[in-house]
């Protein structure tokens, strides 16, 4: 089970997060456009970073504690979902704060 200490950690913050979008009605999975627009570039640019710091044997990932599907490069999968689970969670977030105070975020 310890392989899976990443996935589980990444689904926990989705457990704590993903509630948001029915509850508090913050709409930013309905606007999935706009949050693949968000996530997808700075994702990238991370990941990006993370195989040029595996490559360069700065970064490793310990085995036990990963799926062991890895992606071109040495990355793992665990790693990449790192890069879209917790922007995405960050912003369902900052849209509940948004919503419970009503304050507009400069884009309406």
């Amino acid at each position: 089970m310890r392989h899976l200490s990443y996935v589980l950690v990444l689904a926990g913050c989705l457990a704590g997060a993903l509630w948001l979008e029915p509850i508090l009605r913050v709409n930013v999975l309905r606007r999935w456009r706009r949050l693949l627009l968000t996530v997808l570039p700075v994702a990238a640019v991370f990941v990006l970073w993370d195989l040029g710091a595996i490559a360069a044997g700065h970064w490793h990932f310990d085995p036990a504690q990963i799926t062991g599907v890895f992606l071109g490069g040495g990355l793992p999968l665990d790693e990449v979902l790192f890069f879209l689970v917790v922007p995405v969670c960050a912003i369902l977030g900052f849209e509940a704060v948004r919503a419970v105070l009503r304050r507009p975020a400069g884009d309406e």
